[in-house]
């Protein structure tokens, strides 16, 4: 059984930076392409970015390329997402998502249906 916990979320003013967080339990992390995606109200899920298994490939969405970066500790079953430079526009549940099929724990996918497993999510807002 994977469950992951993502943190780190909270409020901050534009401009500011958080770093996410997600803490896998289990084996498969360090196995398994992981992501991050998000949500804001009203609107479906999108994709941030991901990261390989061993963290050689890292793959971002345009609309944070440049503010966002995204790591992974294989030792500590954690991954990261350092969001800095915020904007409104990028309030949202961010949620953490491994897969762990191994095609693609090089080539890690932009589509959340490909992500087996997912994180409850962790509140990320930014004011104006």
């Amino acid at each position: 059984q994977v469950q992951l916990v993502e943190s780190g979320g909270g409020l901050v003013q534009a401009g500011g930076s958080l770093r996410l967080s997600c803490a896998a339990s289990g084996r498969t992390f360090s196995s398994s392409a992981m992501g991050w995606f998000r949500q804001a109200p009203g609107k479906e899920r999108e994709f941030v970015a991901a990261i390989s298994r061993r963290g050689g490939n890292k793959i971002y969405a345009d609309s944070v390329k440049g503010r966002f970066t995204i790591s992974r500790d294989n030792a500590k079953n954690t991954g990261y997402l350092q969001v800095n430079s915020l904007k409104p526009e990028d309030t949202a549940v961010y949620y953490c998502a491994l897969d762990p099929k191994p095609y693609r724990a090089v080539e890690p996918s932009m589509a959340s249906d490909e992500y087996g497993y997912w994180g409850q999510g962790t509140q990320v807002t930014v004011s104006s």
